[in-house]
């Protein structure tokens, strides 16, 4: 007999609630998501390759196959082919998006930059005018030539000719139909469901029709999927909000910035989701699911193995392969059954990037603070581990350069640059504030805003308040400029302003890529130990009193604790070094081996590598003490990374000297020597 039959009475209850909620979100899912299978395997890079993008974002395919795309950066939007060769460039935009085509095959283009909805006619190249105000930000209902946007994003024409935007910094879903601008839903920033101004969007950045004539639509900063009927009822159809990626049923699936949207040929729902391709419609029941790799990268190969770099949109084409333009890699990719396309070499890829030599003369240098060209304190340098090697804690790469200033003062930009990620200020209000633009990035800021949290007075940082009138966060629209020399916040607690010099995954050691006046080093490297391990990390003994005895069949790990100092450091300051390495001498000091560097920081590694460069015991950043011990027997280099060891096999038995290397980047070398007995 059961002891509180109210206790029962009331678990039933809840757990019918439960069972019925998750029978309606599976029923609204499967409304949404034809769940139809696809038969694409691979992806592959369809145009791009000579540089011919700057950041392709939007993509629209045509009655005849032809592809157009938008380019973010260079303000233009151009015709591809079939075969992908560019045969037409459309000029004068400013920061083109989302792009979209309509019945009589005219482009429509959400032109971000200048807050405006534009036609172009393919055929002459002619482009118009269709809704909103040349570089007057606002939002206002109304005919078209008088209708205010705020950057807007996203587009979608639907088969009777409406015109649907995503209003995105004003976190609104509007419609031009017969030349007039209305708010279909949405009003403040926030996360409701609800009818009309009812509903709320954050940073709603992607939309498309659906056969029913609903939208579907991607609302990035609240990490979910909208659907919008056409009264205006908005309902959410998949995601918990929560940030991070993580496949499912659509509502207890997981999203972490959803860009763009496609429907596949079969019904499918594609989503462009942080760096990864993401389906909901290849299951019988309604299923998101991530078939490319979600770790941000440049791969072509099958589905799952395929990585990306920001996808911006993403749109199928009349042969039923998808097409995404992978902003941040700046290329055209295609996924495919059927070949097409080519598959990128290691060796292209580095081609197709600019080198820190050409980011370097690009723009003359400055540092962030005033005077601009006063000297101040490096800090931190490319590579440096973050956190502490032990156990299975997170660690990880430093990737950028440490700029050491005071607590509130102000931080200026260093080179003109456009604000061209949807969400490109984070981490509002803690220390890792940020503000990222294509090729630069400012950490460790308040943005638009002082030591006290007094505003700027800067329209170009839209800030969100709370009611008692504090911000709660801020927004830096799509299309948004700076010029060198401009202010864009003030120093916080960390006291140093972390400034990234790169595309994000393909970051450049900053001091090869920057200008920074002043900058000088003439200190060599510190070498403060070295130490030989056999493969399950035991040691091989005390290193620099006598030689250790070394068994030929031996796998030897060989670790070296080193740091770098600069020029007008002070003497506690530990800086990462720039290339580690080792070669192996007789005794009389004639070389046995070529010098080999296996680690190096020319640019940013794999993200994921940490550990295959710092040995247990490394630290630095949050730590009080710091220590750089770097694993010399394993190889790493930007995407290359894997495990080493001494290889003694090709050695006679008898005496060597093992002597290991270490160089900062201004070419000062230190070296130490080890005396080790080869035996048999």
């Amino acid at each position: 007999m059961l002891s509180n039959p109210r206790i029962f009475t009331k678990s039933v209850t809840v757990l019918l609630v439960l069972i019925v909620s998750l029978a309606i979100g599976l029923s609204t899912a499967c409304d949404t998501f034809n769940k139809k299978p696809t038969a694409l395997t691979e992806t592959r890079t369809f145009s791009g390759k000579g540089r011919e993008f700057g950041e392709p974002f939007g993509v629209a395919i045509d009655k005849t196959g032809s592809i157009f795309v938008s380019d973010g950066e260079r303000g233009n939007v151009l015709k591809i082919n079939k075969s992908g060769a560019v045969e037409k460039e459309f000029a004068g935009f400013d920061t083109p998006s989302a792009i979209s085509v309509e019945p009589n095959g005219a482009l429509i283009v959400a032109d971000s930059g200048s807050h405006t909805i534009k036609r172009v006619d393919p055929e002459t190249g002619e482009i118009s005018l269709v809704a909103g105000v040349s570089g007057k930000r606002g939002v206002l209902d109304g005919e078209g030539a008088s209708a205010l946007f705020n950057a807007p994003i996203g587009v979608s024409v639907a088969a009777d000719g409406r015109i649907f935007i995503a209003d995105t910094y004003n976190d609104r879903i509007r419609v031009l139909q017969n030349g007039v601008v209305s708010t279909l839903a949405g009003s403040a920033r926030g996360n409701a469901d609800g009818i009309g101004a009812s509903a709320q969007f954050d940073t709603p950045a992607g939309l498309v029709v659906l056969s029913d004539g609903s939208l579907l639509v991607a609302d990035t900063g609240n990490r979910r999927l909208r659907r919008v009927e056409q009264n205006g009822v908005v309902t959410t159809v998949a995601g918990t909000g929560e940030d991070d990626l993580a496949d499912g049923f659509p509502l207890a699936a997981k999203f972490v910035e959803p860009t763009s949207l496609a429907v596949s040929p079969q019904g499918a729902v594609y989503v462009a989701d942080g760096n990864a391709i993401r389906v909901i419609g290849m299951r019988p029941l309604a299923f998101v699911e991530t078939i490319s790799n979600d770790r941000r990268g440049f791969s072509d190969g099958p589905l799952r193995k395929s990585s990306f770099n920001r996808p911006g949109a993403i749109a199928f084409d009349q042969n039923g392969d998808l097409l995404i333009a992978d902003s941040e890699n700046q290329v055209l990719r295609i996924m495919t059954s059927a070949g097409r396309g080519t598959k990128i070499t290691e060796e292209e890829k580095t081609g197709m990037r600019p080198t820190a030599e050409e980011f370097r003369a690009s723009h003359p240098g400055r540092w962030t603070y005033d005077p601009p060209t006063a000297k101040r304190d490096i800090a931190g340098t490319l590579g440096e581990v973050r956190g502490e090697v032990v156990g299975e804690k997170h660690v990880w790469f430093h990737n950028g350069l440490d700029l050491a200033g005071g607590y509130g003062e102000k931080a200026y930009t260093i080179r003109p640059a456009k604000v061209l990620k949807p969400i490109a200020a984070e981490n509002f209000g803690d220390l890792r504030e940020l503000l990222r633009f294509p090729e630069i990035g400012y950490v460790h800021l308040r943005l638009g805003r002082d030591k006290d949290n007094k505003l700027f007075g800067d329209e170009r940082f839209q800030f969100s308040f709370g009611s008692d009138g504090v911000p709660t966060d801020v927004r830096v629209a799509r299309g948004t400029k700076f010029e060198a020399g401009e202010l864009l916040g003030t120093l916080n607690a960390f006291n140093h302003v972390h400034l990234i010099a790169g595309r994000t995954g393909a970051e450049f050691n900053a001091l090869r890529a920057l200008e920074l006046p002043g900058v000088s080093d003439s200190i060599v490297p510190v070498i403060e130990g070295i130490a030989l391990f056999r493969r399950d990390w035991s040691s091989l003994g005390e290193t620099g009193k006598s030689a250790l005895r070394i068994k030929k069949s031996d796998e030897i790990r060989l670790t070296v604790r080193a740091f770098d100092r600069m020029d007008g450091n002070p003497e506690r300051r530990k800086l990462g070094v720039y290339r580690v390495g080792y070669q192996f001498f007789r005794e009389d000091r004639t070389a046995v081996t070529e010098q080999k560097w296996t680690i190096s920081f020319e640019k940013m590694p794999e993200f994921d590598f940490a550990r295959l460069v710092y040995a247990p015991g490394s630290k630095s950043g949050y730590t009080p003490e710091t220590i750089f011990d770097y694993i010399a027997s394993n190889e790493v280099s930007g995407d290359l990374g894997r495990e080493g060891f001494l290889d003694l096999k090709g050695f006679s038995p008898g005496p060597l000297i093992l002597r290991v290397f270490v160089a900062d980047l201004f070419g000062n070398t230190a070296t130490k020597d080890q005396l080790i007995e080869i035996v048999e």
